[in-house]
């Protein structure tokens, strides 16, 4: 028995536990995979306050760093279902934890096209993380689909150790922050296809991707593939208890409450129009304190 169990490690559920470990709540975190979450794949911040520039994972590093030093015990494993009532139930496929309060921040997964070719070619040819696997590319020709913020800047980083980058976005303009646009259009190796989609990964080999530009249809020849257009929140263990948006989000207020007394949620996974590393480290301060209110029976 927890006072409170995160379902998470990125910035929103490690901030929790800080929080509610200062407050003198027993805590447990739930971490699948690596901690730090999507921050991790930004080699460079230059948003977060306090740090003119810093790495994801060295930013991820202090976070879990100060959650385990203030107490906080650590289970790599993945939730699978959270049930409500008075004493919460967080169940494994191997064991069932129980506590007086949730906070879920289990974050999100990379949207996928959904296209002929894409899931067979994953891993061998297609990626999602430039940070991770640019360097198997480098003096090489590669594809960016996706326009807004993620794709600009994953473009960005390949820029620089690709011979050529192509961004293939399905809209008319980059959709993301103007002054990543200004970037993109000063890189003399960067060259940007509007209104174009992606319609296949023909062959059983990466060799290039075949797309539909103003209703002619192309193929580009290219080494890999990275695909940024957008996330996926991992809510599925909480369907059912908790209300989602047609999206898939978990719907809350602004102190993250959901509509089952306590379970809070925190980060990308919950209804927000923000969702930035800074928004994340808030919503895990105002989950916590919530939920140690709510223990506290305040």
């Amino acid at each position: 028995m927890y006072d409170i169990i995160v379902i998470g490690g990125g910035p929103a559920g490690l901030t929790a536990a800080i929080y509610a470990r200062r407050a003198g709540k027993s805590v447990l975190i739930f971490e699948k995979d690596g901690f730090g979450g999507q921050m991790t794949h930004s080699p460079k911040i230059e948003n977060y306050p306090g740090y003119n520039e810093i790495s994801g994972l060295e930013l991820s590093d202090k976070m879990f760093e100060q959650a385990l030093a203030l107490g906080a015990e650590i289970e790599i494993d993945e939730v699978k279902r959270i049930t409500g009532g008075e004493i919460k139930k967080v169940m494994t496929d191997t064991a069932c934890f129980e506590a007086k309060a949730v906070i879920f921040a289990a974050g999100v997964k990379h949207r996928t096209l959904g296209v002929p070719g894409e899931e067979e070619l994953i891993g061998n040819g297609i990626s999602f993380c430039a940070v991770c696997d640019g360097a198997f590319y480098a003096d090489k020709h590669v594809a960016v689909i996706g326009g807004g913020n993620s794709a600009m800047q994953e473009a960005i980083m390949l820029s620089e150790r690709c011979s050529k980058v192509t961004i293939l976005q399905d809209m008319p303009y980059l959709t993301g922050e103007k002054a990543l646009a200004a970037i993109i259009n000063e890189k003399e190796n960067i060259e940007v296809y509007y209104n174009c989609r992606v319609i296949s990964f023909p062959g059983e080999q990466f060799r290039g991707v075949a797309v539909l530009c103003d209703d002619e249809e192309r193929f580009i020849d290219c080494d890999g593939c990275f695909i940024a257009i957008g996330l996926i929140p991992n809510n599925i263990a909480l369907e059912g208890v908790v209300d989602l948006d047609e999206h898939g989000y978990i719907i809350s207020d602004e102190n993250c409450e959901t509509k089952e007394s306590g379970i809070y949620v925190a980060g990308d996974c919950r209804t927000k129009k923000t969702r930035q590393i800074t928004t994340a480290t808030a919503d895990g301060a105002a989950a916590a304190l919530a939920a140690c209110r709510f223990i506290d029976g305040r």
